[in-house]
């Protein structure tokens, strides 16, 4: 049987096309598959290109021209039309071409191949089997959207490394994978796949000039594609002795290319033969673009993750060691985005002269930090350190809460001064140019000046004092021995950095035996859409939830109830879901050995100033906060009605100030309220006989009606004033037992 026969039995026909001569000669098979009649034809070139679709044959003649240079096959899909131009069937072409005139400047070649019909699918017809070509181009561009896909969602070169290990592509498989970076004059491996880490001594270290494909792909740029052994052995002996032994039967080396830049060579090893046709060159060469993009994002995000790490664990400080009657624990956690650094930090910080020794263990006075650089970008982090430094020199020097805070705000606003073009120097002190003149003008311009919020206090372990300066960041919050959570509110001044020249008022608190105190900054309130009213209602029943556990306990808690998996279930009212960073810290004052009878009081104190009677309404909110869950609502009116009226008096009556202690103890229940309101004056209240229209001289009277007991204790500098109220109804606590 002829082969011709055989050819024409499967629909496939055979064509010769002589570049010197210009003709092309069909078999009668080929003939009719160009719509001609079945027998065979000499044709000029430009009849046979009348034959096919122009689009396509402009795709074949770059196919012909590439094949011929490289002496590989060439393989293109084209549509044959008739005279009016419309499509009577797709073919594919497949030839290989033959140099006729292997003199030096000559290009005469003959192309010898065959022309098959491929099975097209209707629109809307399903297909019952296979088309004669499997379909291939189809196929190619849905593993190429695949490949793209996984690819863009690999965020570390281990990751793309198994993404790329993992492509299955469609006809032509590699079983052999191995991606070179470029170290200077060096190749490196930065991974491998179908082989054993033994298998890649030979090849490491190899150097760009080695005659070695990976390494020539480097050099040039351009792809090297391998197709059998033979011509591996005979282009790259040298080197072929190593390859030899792993059994692969066709290579292709591909450059991976970014912006214009090699970064490497990928290499495909396959174990069949592979003719490397442009259609699988063109699959190839797509992802090695994919890959070399891949990797170049995979870098650039190891990088900012490893400058991430490396500026949190330079910042980001230890606490201190144990101190003796407390327990202090931290939380840092960056936003989501970017280099995941911000302006949030926190601070232990032992403070001269407050060193004691104590059956072996260090204690003494100590102070703590927490603040909040606008921004979370490299700059806010950068501001933070400065900021920490200045803080700890300054606090170190032995100054008080205010003026440490004073000078640091001083310090920053001078960080960031910039006396613009009318000025004589930049930042640091050097002379100006008009150059850096520009520079810092475009800086200045664009990121501004930028403040930061702060609270610090100093901590007496002994006492359990805590002396507090706030520069406009969150009030702390108190839980109580029995578990009862609220915002202690401080005195407070401007943000640092917002005025040169600010004042911090200091306010003293007494963290009981048993308390709890909570710094953070703004991130733990207002993340997931929160304002800081919602935000705390959603942290408060964590704090409360168990006043017995570990304060490391607590911190997860914390952290778990704003970025545990159930957070999305407390999201706040605002519209945008802001992603800021957080810092946390708690400090607890463990409990006493021995506790009073009626269990561990619930308890506040408070100072309101002469110049500031609209604190009142801050005391009215904090009582009602300490008393949230007391049995009786109007008891809770009557309460506030009472210190309202106790304070005013002292601010209206006296020349000091009002010393508040509201403390409730006992059981869920059966408790007593006691509160009492202090003062520097002498003179005693009486009672009086105000008229209907009246302004005053209704306290006392007030007091007898709503106290279960009220009295007026004289002290060595002026007088006490209380009143005490009942939780179960005007019965003393423990009466009827």
């Amino acid at each position: 049987m002829r082969t011709e026969d055989v050819l024409a039995a499967i629909a496939t026909g055979l064509w010769r096309w002589e570049n010197a001569s210009g003709t092309v000669t069909l078999d009668g098979e080929a003939a009719r598959l160009l719509g001609l009649p079945e027998e065979p034809v000499t044709l000029t070139g430009a009849a046979t290109r009348s034959r096919f679709h122009p689009i396509d044959w402009n795709e074949i003649d770059g196919i012909v021209h590439l094949a011929v240079a490289e002496k590989t096959l060439a393989e293109a899909r084209l549509r044959v039309v008739d005279e009016s131009g419309r499509v009577l069937r797709t073919v594919r072409v497949r030839t290989r071409p033959i140099i006729t005139s292997p003199a030096e400047g000559e290009r005469d070649y003959e192309l010898i191949g065959t022309v098959q019909e491929v099975t097209e699918p209707r629109p809307g017809t399903t297909v019952e089997r296979t088309s004669v070509t499997g379909d291939w181009r189809r196929s190619r561009e849905a593993f190429l959207l695949d490949a793209g896909r996984a690819l863009a969602e690999a965020r570390s070169t281990t990751e793309v490394l198994r993404v790329a290990a993992s492509l299955s592509m469609p006809g032509f498989s590699p079983d052999g994978l191995a991606v070179y970076g470029v170290s200077g004059e060096r190749l490196t491996i930065i991974g491998h796949h179908g082989h054993s880490p033994e298998d890649s001594a030979p090849f490491e270290g190899m150097t760009v000039d080695t005659d070695y494909p990976a390494a020539e792909v480097v050099r040039t740029g351009r792809a090297i594609y391998l197709p059998t052994p033979e011509a591996y052995a005979d282009r790259y002996p040298a080197t072929w002795r190593y390859v030899e032994r792993f059994g692969r039967r066709s290579w292709a080396f591909l450059p991976l290319i970014v912006a214009g830049r090699t970064l490497g060579t990928w290499m495909a090893a396959f174990k069949h033969r592979v003719a490397f046709s442009p259609d699988e060159r063109s699959v190839l060469t797509t992802v090695a673009r994919m890959l070399a993009q891949a990797l170049a994002r995979a870098g650039v995000a190891e990088t900012e993750r490893e400058l991430s790490l490396g500026l949190q664990r330079t910042m980001m400080p230890t606490l201190g060691p144990e101190i003796p009657g407390m327990t202090v624990a931290a939380r840092y956690v960056p936003t989501g985005g970017g280099l995941q650094v911000g302006g949030d930090w926190y601070d232990m910080i032992p403070l001269p002269g407050g060193t004691a020794r104590s059956e072996g263990r260090r204690g003494g006075r100590f102070a703590l930090v927490i603040g909040d650089v606008q921004g979370h970008d490299v700059r806010a982090a950068g501001l933070m350190g400065q900021l920490r430094i200045a803080l700890r020199a300054y606090a170190s020097e032995g100054h008080r809460p205010d003026a440490v805070l004073s000078r640091a705000s001083r310090f920053l606003a001078g960080l960031q001064h910039y006396p613009g073009r009318d000025g004589g120097s930049v930042p640091g002190g050097g002379p100006r140019t008009d150059a850096g003149a520009a520079v810092m003008d475009e800086w200045y311009s664009v990121a501004g000046p930028r403040f930061a919020t702060c609270l610090y206090l100093e901590v007496d372990p002994e006492k359990g004092t805590l002396d507090i300066a706030r520069a406009g960041h969150p009030d702390p919050v108190i839980r109580t021995a029995d578990g009862t959570a609220f915002i202690r509110q401080t005195e407070g001044g401007l943000p640092l950095g917002i005025e040169a020249d600010s004042d911090y008022p200091t306010t003293r608190l007494v963290l009981g035996p048993g308390e709890t105190l909570m710094l953070c900054t703004d991130g733990l309130i207002e993340t997931g859409g929160h304002d800081l009213a919602t935000g705390w209602t959603r942290l408060r029943p964590v704090l409360e939830q168990d006043s017995g556990e570990s304060l490391e306990k607590l911190a997860d808690a914390l952290i778990q109830a704003v970025h545990g998996p159930t957070s999305h279930y407390t999201t706040g009212p605002l519209a945008d879901r802001r992603e800021d960073d957080i810092a946390l810290l708690l400090l607890s004052r463990d409990l006493a050995p021995a506790r009073l009878a009626g269990g561990v009081p619930r308890r506040t104190a408070l100072t309101v100033a002469q110049a500031e009677p609209e604190r009142i309404a801050g005391v009215r909110r904090q009582l009602r906060e300490l008393l949230h869950d007391w049995a009786d609502v109007e008891q809770i009116d009557s309460a506030e009605l009472m210190v309202s009226e106790m304070i005013t008096n002292v601010l209206v009556h006296t020349d000091g100030d009002a010393l508040l202690v509201a403390e409730a103890r006992g059981e869920l229940g059966d408790r007593r309220l006691r509160v009492e309101v202090a003062d520097t004056s002498d003179e005693l209240p009486h009672r009086r006989r105000p008229g209907e229209l009246a302004s005053s001289g209704r306290g006392l009277v007030l007091m007898e009606v709503l106290a279960d007991a009220w009295g007026v204790d004289p002290r060595g500098e002026g007088k006490s004033i209380w009143f005490e109220l009942y939780e179960c109804g005007g019965t003393e606590p423990g009466a009827s037992s």
